[in-house]
């Protein structure tokens, strides 16, 4: 290993999520690797880092080999998430040595939930940033000072990089490599590790792209049962007037009762419940891109392609060749 080497640390805990930590330190080694096959020192000195000197277990159940905390500076802290993130982020001696490290680190990064702590160690504030899909109304929630952008891959402030779910750590790191080491090397270690170099998109193509969830909480379970009756009949006339009499309210009254319970407007949902019911027919059958719009009732495959770009930020046809198991 060079000298020179970039120190690449990247903090776990217990209960920590494999691939978080897995996934980027993969990308580091390999570009260690397609630099030695071009003959050059090894770029970086990648290392998993924890208070549990010596092994701490992911909620894999696989142990991971972890380094005690370093003494000099790291050129990036990556922080993982996972569902120990939570039960890390109340220890107190962490947090400060988090703020310590990142305040000389060249780099600041979290992947997935770990921007739970270092928005709990105020390195967040002031700050767009994204997390898991799935978690990114309760870190808006929990820490107001920053902002929450639910829909990029990854986001890089200054020295400050976040990404969203798992995976996207990769792409996270990929991008912290060609950051270093320019577009060539990047894309050969995307190649050798068989992922996009940058992939097209953002998370709510990998996520349940429904926004349905207050109103199943809510008390009033019309809407529940109103959602499930939409499903049923998607190429069906959904006008405001026919919703309004599936529930018996006026139509204005149901207008602004739907939006109150699920924070959503009827013709909104509609459209993400029906790409939603595109996604799956399009991961899981062989129907044409057009049957598939009457279906789902878009009326015209123009009509399912502009709304598949609004929510999914990708065409059915590139949704198909990405996701389908056929």
């Amino acid at each position: 290993m060079s000298t020179n080497a970039r120190p690449i640390h990247i903090l776990a805990f217990p209960n920590v999520q494999l691939l978080d930590v897995t996934g980027p330190l993969q990308v580091f080694a390999s570009a260690n690797v397609h630099a030695a096959e071009q003959g050059l020192p090894a770029p970086y000195s990648p290392s998993v880092i924890a208070r549990e000197n010596g092994s701490v277990e992911s909620s894999a159940g696989l142990g991971l080999h972890s380094h005690p905390f370093p003494e000099g500076a790291s050129d990036t802290l990556i922080v993982a998430g996972g569902w120990g993130v939570h039960v890390a982020l109340q220890d107190q001696d962490l947090l400060r040595w988090v703020r310590h490290q990142a305040s000389s680190a060249r780099r600041l990064a979290s992947v997935c939930t770990g921007a739970f702590l270092l928005a709990e160690a105020g390195l967040l504030d002031g700050h767009r940033v994204v997390t898991h899909w799935d978690s990114c109304e309760d870190l808006a929630r929990s820490y107001p000072a920053l902002t929450v952008d639910p829909e990029p891959i990854f986001i890089n402030e200054g020295k400050l990089w976040t990404s969203a779910g798992v995976t996207a750590g990769i792409d996270l790191a990929l991008a912290l490599v060609e950051a270093d080491l320019g577009r060539n090397a990047a894309l050969a270690v995307a190649r050798q590790l068989v992922v996009f170099l940058k992939r097209p998109g953002g998370q709510s193509q990998f996520s349940t792209a429904l926004s349905m969830q207050h109103a199943t909480r809510s008390q009033d379970s019309r809407f529940g049962d109103l959602h499930a009756w939409i499903l049923d009949n998607l190429a069906a006339d959904l006008s405001v007037a026919s919703l309004a009499a599936q529930v018996g309210m006026s139509e204005r009254s149901f207008v602004r009762h739907y939006r109150a319970h699920t924070g959503n407007t009827p013709a909104r949902a509609i459209e993400q419940l029906r790409v939603e019911a595109a996604r799956r027919l399009l991961g899981d059958s062989a129907l044409p891109i057009k049957r598939i719009a009457d279906r789902c009732g878009f009326g015209t495959e123009e009509t399912l392609r502009r709304s598949f770009l609004r929510a999914v930020a990708v065409t059915p046809q590139a949704y198909r060749e990405r996701f389908s198991g056929r």
